[in-house]
């Protein structure tokens, strides 16, 4: 490799990463760790041991650690948040839409064929029901008829159903229609919630970072409040029917 034939100082406008790191506030080995990942520039090496910084990196250096300390999210994607917010994305919708993209893209399962699919318990009457509802897609481009991400989850979440003995008399696929109608109203409503309640009171640069803590925050706040309903709502079910079979007698 080749190197500059006379040293650089900080004269020069660089820093050393001892200096990036007390100027940062963040350690220098957590700074060439964001290098090795992408999310900094490589430095100017003058040696095998000797490199050197722009100091203009010290704001992005402290947004990765504020959003890994406050919003918990892996290095790749905050150097997508922190690159799609440097390009400009100047609609908020747009924005968002692709934050969520992201992050479900991220936590989605792996691509599996239907022949797959079918030896792991779907049922491909099922499978068809599933795909003209609308509540699973094959993927384009592919030869075979694949699935991908959380449609490759939901057949196999139905394909362990019947593998325990759940028959499609017990668990019709065809529910999934009523739950894809009361899901979609909730949507909706977290999604207004969110355009209205946070998009106009943030900057552009805190809008991928808070849509992605929105996202994986709901997720599990509707899964905790779900648990926490199913007792006594089937206690409340379980009363009126006792009342109107003795209402009937």
């Amino acid at each position: 490799m080749h190197y500059p034939a006379r040293p650089m100082d900080e004269a020069d406008g660089l820093v050393k990463v001892s200096v990036l790191a007390r100027m940062s506030g963040v350690p220098a080995a957590t700074i060439k760790h964001y290098v090795r990942e992408g999310l900094l520039p490589e430095p100017l090496r003058t040696s095998r041991n000797m490199a050197y910084y722009d100091p203009a990196l010290v704001d992005r250096i402290q947004r990765i650690k504020e959003l890994q300390r406050t919003r918990f999210l892996p290095l790749k994607v905050i150097k997508d948040v922190l690159d799609e917010t440097e390009l400009g994305a100047d609609d908020a919708d747009e924005a968002v839409a692709a934050t969520i993209a992201r992050v479900l893209q991220q936590t989605s399962g792996s691509e599996q064929t239907k022949d797959e699919l079918l030896a792991l318990g779907v049922i491909p009457e099922q499978l068809d029901m599933l795909r003209d509802l609308g509540v699973v897609k094959p993927l384009e481009g592919h030869d075979a008829e694949t699935y991908g991400g959380d449609d490759v989850e939901i057949l196999r979440v139905l394909g362990a159903a019947r593998r325990a003995g759940l028959s499609e008399t017990m668990l019709p696929v065809n529910i999934l229609a009523d739950y894809a109608k009361a899901l979609r109203a909730l949507v909706a409503l977290e999604l207004e919630l969110f355009r209205v309640g946070v998009v106009p009171h943030v900057e552009p640069e805190q809008l991928p970072a808070l849509t992605e803590a929105a996202v994986t925050l709901s997720e599990r706040l509707v899964v905790l409040m779900r648990r926490k309903m199913l007792v006594p709502t089937l206690r409340e079910v379980a009363k009126k029917v006792a009342e109107d079979a003795e209402s009937e007698g």
